[in-house]
């Protein structure tokens, strides 16, 4: 009597299902090509918006999401936050052009579980992607730097709004004071457009409406004088 042989063959890995959300086509398009050559990575929506990025996550539940810093609508510091108490499983990897410590301070601090600068090669974007799967953290080098010195340095006392990088805080505690937008642009040394990109990032991650009520929440946490 002969006994029967079962080969019993590996199941591969499932892939790691992402979405890629940036508003620039060409740099998108590029994503997704460098995406296709990591093996254990399955492109599953993209998106060019953060009110996009919020409903491609939620419709497809990838295990992990890659976001651009700026982008129109909703910033992906604001997408995090949200992901982070409505789509826990979906964890994100930060994308910025610039290496900025308060954008990346922010997005730790909405919940990214990764900061990388564009222009990372494809095998530092999918060592990147492994990690986090796996349920680590991970970095730039600068960016590892910044978080040292962070978490080295002594503890403050809370600071009010702590979604808000340190210079729109600043520009928040101008308009608790009551000035307007041609007075903060000469005391912090911008234009008056950057002012207002400022304002319009404040009130979308306050979930304010107006001045006014900025002025008002930002008197009553103690901003101003």
């Amino acid at each position: 009597m002969t006994a029967d042989l079962i080969v019993r063959a590996e199941r591969p890995a499932p892939p790691i299902r992402v979405v890629i959300a940036d508003d620039h086509p060409v740099y998108l398009s590029g994503l997704r090509m460098l995406l296709d050559t990591i093996g254990v990575v399955e492109v599953v929506g993209e998106a060019r918006t953060g009110q996009e990025a919020l409903a491609e996550i939620y419709r497809l539940r990838p295990h992990l999401a890659l976001m651009d810093v700026n982008m129109p609508g909703a910033s992906g510091i604001e997408v995090t936050k949200t992901l982070a108490t409505r789509c826990p499983d979906t964890a994100v990897i930060m994308l910025s052009m610039l290496e900025d410590r308060d954008t990346f301070l922010a997005a730790m601090r909405a919940g990214a579980r990764g900061y990388l600068v564009k222009g990372a090669s494809s095998e530092d974007i999918g060592q990147a992607i492994g990690t986090v799967r796996r349920g680590g953290v991970v970095f730039g080098a600068a960016v590892a730097n910044w978080a040292l010195e962070y978490l080295n340095k002594p503890r403050e006392s809370a600071k009010p709004f702590p979604e808000l990088t340190d210079r729109e805080r600043a520009v928040l505690e101008l308009v608790a004071d009551g000035l307007g937008n041609a007075s903060i642009a000469r005391r912090l040394g911008l234009s008056i457009k950057t002012v207002r990109n400022y304002l319009s990032r404040i009130f979308a991650k306050l979930q304010i409406a107006d001045r006014t009520e900025a002025a008002v929440q930002a008197r009553r946490a103690g901003l101003g004088n």
